[in-house]
């Protein structure tokens, strides 16, 4: 099976022997300049939609009004957009119109500098139309020409933007900075689903708290997400976060989940949502905040699942990432107490589907206030120890064992079975018959 850089080379390749102009294009050049390894490649070219329609065995138009075709080959799906230059935006998302044209006006209507080059892979040689070599030299993001007008083309760009300087670890030129931070509320235009897919790509990215922190700094999280402003200047007992406030806290949070999101061996299934639980673990503190005798958050984690349940609506998320993430934030208190946990109440913890995750939350929880890892560790050698049956065992009698016991369908079926369940995960109970005799005995008192 080739790659996908093979895919793309072949593409243009075959572009080529017909005549056309064809380079790689876009972010792929990008990561190649800085010695990344490209997640994709893109293709631009002088030929045509319908030209590359017919080149090409199996091809999608994805965007043919825009020139853009996805080409599928042996396994792996390039986009081939034609070089082309647009007419006015009307909506903050699309153009009116666009024209085929050269590559440099191609370039010249991308967003930022960092992302218009092309390669030529046959000759191995960059085409820079627009200063990007010097801007990638000094580590830097700048918008193409008029900061205001890539911004008001498209108001995504405003947090792709922060994004992009979250990913590559960029300082934000101080015209395209200034132009972000004047028209930060454009951002309420953009639809709920482009800024979530848009800020779980900022939370996952290696530098993460400083995207969360430009994302203050410019003010977009205002508009974006409320509930994340109001950490800032909520105190917290320095005993226990030495660090500083709850935004404070977040921040360094974030900044050491990336240690479990950029590890090879992690088992983490979905670094999104832990991302996503990472930023709201805490956002129930604002609200809760007490102060007696000492500083308190009662009830935090309960009252923090609830507002994210409606922040993850907010932004549309599923509702299997909505359960999943609003599960992690109400039991991210949990581990505090797994030391005094009952065997069957740590068996629960250790079978729960969001559970590597939650782990990851917790060491980066305790590595961003007081430091100490113990309850990890713990519940890393007893996750070693106890075997997948042992956590999880078949259960040993159902429904229909009890109505043959004489017993009618109520809510009582579920009481028996959830106590011989918990028998069970405790080591009390180990056969079908141990479990029928339980039942036994607990039916006359219940």
């Amino acid at each position: 099976m080739i790659s996908s850089r093979q895919a793309a080379l072949r593409i243009v390749r075959l572009l080529r022997a017909k005549g056309h102009e064809a380079f790689f294009a876009g972010g792929c050049v990008r990561d190649m300049l800085l010695g990344l390894k490209p997640k994709d490649y893109d293709v631009a070219t002088s030929a045509r939609p319908r030209e590359v329609d017919r080149l090409f065995e199996h091809t999608v138009a994805v965007g043919k009004a825009f020139g853009v075709i996805r080409v599928r080959l042996d396994n792996h799906e390039i986009e081939v957009a034609t070089f082309r230059s647009e007419g006015a935006y009307r909506d903050g998302r699309r153009p009116s119109s666009v024209q085929f044209t050269t590559a440099r006006e191609d370039a010249e209507r991308r967003d930022f500098t960092i992302n218009s080059f092309f390669y030529d892979p046959i000759r191995r040689k960059t085409l820079d139309f627009v200063g990007g070599k010097a801007d990638l030299q000094q580590r830097r993001l700048r918008a193409i020409g008029d900061p205001l007008r890539r911004f008001q083309e498209d108001r995504l760009r405003l947090l792709r933007c922060i994004r992009f300087a979250a990913q590559l670890d960029f300082q934000i030129e101080s015209g395209t900075r200034k132009a972000l931070a004047a028209k930060a509320r454009w951002i309420r235009s953009v639809s709920a689903e482009r800024v979530r897919d848009e800020l779980t790509k900022l939370l996952t990215a290696p530098h993460a708290a400083k995207g969360l922190r430009l994302l203050y700094r410019s003010g977009l999280l205002r508009w974006l997400l409320p509930e994340i402003v109001a950490m800032r200047g909520v105190a917290q007992p320095r005993a226990y976060h030495p660090e500083g406030d709850v935004f404070v806290h977040t921040l360094k949070v974030l900044h050491a989940l990336q240690s479990e999101i950029q590890n090879p061996k992690s088992k983490i299934q979905n670094p999104g949502r832990l991302a996503w639980a990472a930023l709201l673990h805490d956002v129930g503190k604002p609200p809760t905040f007490q102060y007696r005798t000492r500083i308190r958050f009662p009830e935090h984690a309960r009252v923090g699942a609830g507002m994210a349940d409606r922040i993850l609506r907010r932004l549309r998320f599923s509702t299997a990432d909505r359960e999943a993430i609003t599960g992690m934030v109400a039991n991210h208190m949990t581990f505090k107490d797994v030391k005094a946990m009952r065997l069957s109440t740590l068996k629960r913890l250790l079978a729960r589907p969001t559970f590597e995750e939650e782990l990851a939350l917790h060491r980066a929880d305790c590595r961003a206030s007081h430091g100490n890892l113990t309850n990890a560790r713990f519940l890393q050698r007893k996750r070693r120890a106890l075997s997948a049956q042992e956590v999880r065992p078949p259960r040993l009698i159902n429904g229909h064992d009890l109505i043959s016991m004489g017993l009618k369908p109520g809510p009582i079926f579920g009481r028996l079975l959830r106590e011989v369940e918990e028998a069970q995960l405790d080591g009390l109970v180990r056969t079908r018959e141990e479990a029928l005799d339980r039942v036994s005995k607990l039916k006359g008192a219940l």
